[in-house]
């Protein structure tokens, strides 16, 4: 994707170019559904080309599965808020419905963030922290965030730069998942493709202009 190309799907949220397409339309629910496959129907609404987490919905997931992807967004959260942008998702076994996560948080005020880098924006959450020079906007403010998945090569962006890479083939990452949450999980993360899933942890998220190029 061009600079250019990015620019202007950021600022027509509606149309798409060639090898993009749309995630959030600005109008509606069309290609997120609930965790049983149905149309949202509380706590999500969608005001001024906005998706909102205004009170308990459930977790929004994507109809389709992806695999190699660019995706671009932007967000932000209320003070002390708490969100998340998962991908690779699946169902396991007596375990639910999981993946990796983009941490969306107020880095200043949630508890989470006290529980470490691993658990603070952009981080690859519970495995991977974002880099300590990050650029984080103040609470209120839109955020614009970037997940890159080629292969096993992930990428996190935040505001116009690289604050996270990371190999899920390399042994650095299954140090890290044998130190997670996810450890008694057999084989998290290891599917090349899933949905991707924006989180209801409780708190009021904003996002908008969802974009994703398509590689497979």
């Amino acid at each position: 994707m061009t600079v250019k190309t990015l620019i202007l799907s950021l600022l027509l949220p509606c149309s798409a170019f060639a090898g993009e397409a749309v995630l959030f339309n600005g109008k509606d629910f069309t290609s997120w559904t609930t965790a049983a496959g149905k149309a949202p129907t509380e706590g999500w609404v969608v005001e001024d080309g906005v998706l909102h987490r205004k009170t308990k919905g459930g977790d929004l997931f994507s109809e389709k599965e992806y695999g190699d992807f660019t995706l671009v967004w932007e967000w932000k959260v209320g003070k002390a808020g708490n969100s998340g942008l998962k991908y690779r998702v699946q169902s396991y076994p007596s375990k639910g419905m999981l993946g990796l996560e983009y941490q969306m948080l107020d880095d200043q005020n949630h508890p989470d963030a006290k529980n470490g880098t691993t658990h603070q924006t952009a981080a690859l959450y519970d495995f991977f922290p974002a880099s300590a020079d990050k650029k984080l906007n103040p609470v209120g403010e839109w955020n614009t965030s970037k997940l890159v998945q080629k292969g096993t090569h992930i990428e996190h962006w935040l505001n116009g730069a690289k604050v996270l890479e990371v190999d899920t083939a390399s042994e650095e990452f299954k140090k890290a998942l044998a130190a997670s949450k996810f450890k008694n999980v057999p084989g998290f993360s290891a599917n090349p493709k899933g949905k991707l899933m924006i989180q209801d942890h409780g708190d009021e998220v904003w996002v908008r202009k969802m974009v994703i190029t398509t590689e497979d």
